[in-house]
């Protein structure tokens, strides 16, 4: 399988990143960032794009990959509706057109969040923007797509948080992990990505995914 990958300069990504390395079905992995991550992997490609709204100069790149797993994020607090928008739908519109473009009968996955809002009429900015987002892939004609709206995620394998606040909040947390892990509404960063990986291979009803479902899907093989 060959697969895409954004957003692995990030916490979520780079755990799926880490997945799909390791995982003996994954033959070729193109990351597509801003700035290198400097893995040396046989299965590792990285592709550089300063601006993903002209990856449309790369789409001889994206032909032909199997899955595109699009875990960009950022967090909406002090950004702008303007800002907010195009990272999380602008972008994500422009990717899905070209993976499409290389491939209809590819997997796409999409790293939304908890509380995101399908009918894109409610009152929370963000949630709208993700619904509309998710909206966009799930009708695009994909061989399937699955919308991963994970709550909270524990990171594991030395993965940290590019948010401050968040890696203090993990810090404190730290001592109580093996417990948290029991939790069926608590996802990690391996059980993340493993679910992901295990989506290209088995289909499955339910297209939007909580943590309780990531987790159950992260153990079928």
């Amino acid at each position: 399988m060959r697969l895409i990958i954004t957003g692995s300069t990030g916490m979520v990504g780079k755990g799926v990143l880490f997945q799909c390395m390791k995982d003996d079905r994954i033959t070729e992995i193109l990351l597509i960032n801003r700035t290198s991550l400097n893995i040396d992997h046989p299965k590792v490609k990285e592709l550089l794009c300063e601006d993903f709204l002209e990856l449309e100069k790369f789409k001889k790149e994206l032909d032909g990959f199997d899955g595109c797993f699009h875990c960009i994020g950022i967090s909406v607090v002090g950004a702008s509706k303007e800002y907010y928008k195009k990272v999380i739908y602008d972008i994500t519109e422009r990717l899905v057109d070209l993976v499409y473009l290389g491939n209809k009968n590819s997997v796409f996955n999409f790293i939304t969040g908890e509380g995101t809002d399908s009918s894109e009429k409610g009152p929370v900015m963000w949630a709208r923007i993700k619904g509309k987002a998710e909206n966009y892939i799930l009708n695009k004609g994909f061989k399937d797509s699955y919308m991963f709206r994970a709550g909270i995620i524990l990171p594991e394998k030395g993965i940290k948080s590019r948010t401050k606040i968040y890696n203090f909040f993990y810090l404190i947390m730290r001592p109580l992990y093996p417990l948290l892990r029991i939790f069926p509404f608590i996802t990690t960063t391996t059980n993340l990505g493993d679910a992901m990986i295990n989506t290209l291979f088995r289909t499955h009803k339910k297209k939007i995914l909580n943590n309780f479902l990531i987790n159950k899907i992260s153990k079928i093989r």
